[in-house]
């Protein structure tokens, strides 16, 4: 899968998804992951991108036309999605993931300042998405957050389909308690029932802590 994310700060972009195990699946192959500066679109002999808004109001606003002559030097598959990490976006989730990882390709547009001109977004947005109800800086982090939760999915990012099909959220409920060594510390021990060698007993005893976390934490998702 690719990921093409057009902004105004890359090298923010490629030091947190060139780490770890999204950094390790570009590498490999598994996943491309492309960084194009808005600004190197700009006409202006000062590579500025961004002007004051019509009708007034505080900050600056990114410019059409830079980010409307990256997106169009940008390869595209068939099968691409554009998104715009914005506040007002649809509020991401583990469903939108799941869909957005079925597209060959992603172009995701960061903002910055005070937003963009709706005219660029109207041409080539597909659709908006927001992390959370806040606002922040610029949409590079969220942008990242996007790219680690959708990479993760592909075949080959992560060692086995079951860390992710059984972690929070995929089954519609928060992920079982889980504890590893030593087998007591500071005075608390690990469940017994995770050593009896039980399986089934094992499973039903994860699927009762999960129901009864995710009816203390996310009542929610229930």
């Amino acid at each position: 899968m690719r990921f093409d994310i057009m902004t105004l700060f890359p090298d923010l972009i490629e030091s947190v998804l060139g780490e770890s195990i999204i950094g390790r699946a570009r590498k490999a192959g598994i996943i491309d992951v492309q960084t194009h500066n808005i600004r190197d679109y700009s006409k202006d002999k000062h590579r500025r991108v961004d002007d004051t808004p019509y009708g007034g109001g505080m900050g600056m606003l990114m410019a059409a036309p830079p980010i409307y002559n990256c997106y169009l030097d940008i390869p595209k598959s068939a099968a691409c999605h554009t998104v715009y990490m914005s506040p007002k976006g649809k509020l991401l989730d583990q469903k939108k993931v799941k869909e957005l990882s079925e597209y060959d390709q992603l172009i995701i547009l960061c903002g910055h300042y005070e937003g963009v001109d709706q005219r660029v977004l109207d041409l080539i947005v597909d659709e908006e998405i927001s992390i959370g109800n806040y606002v922040l800086t610029g949409g590079e982090m969220p942008a990242c957050i996007v790219v680690d939760s959708v990479a993760r999915l592909k075949e080959g990012v992560l060692s086995d389909a079951q860390c992710f099909e059984n972690e929070s959220l995929c089954e519609g409920m928060l992920e079982y308690p889980q504890y590893t060594r030593p087998y007591e510390f500071l005075g608390e021990k690990v469940p017994d029932v995770l050593l009896c060698g039980n399986h089934k007993e094992i499973e039903k005893w994860r699927f009762e802590q999960a129901l009864e976390l995710t009816k203390k934490q996310r009542p929610d998702l229930l």
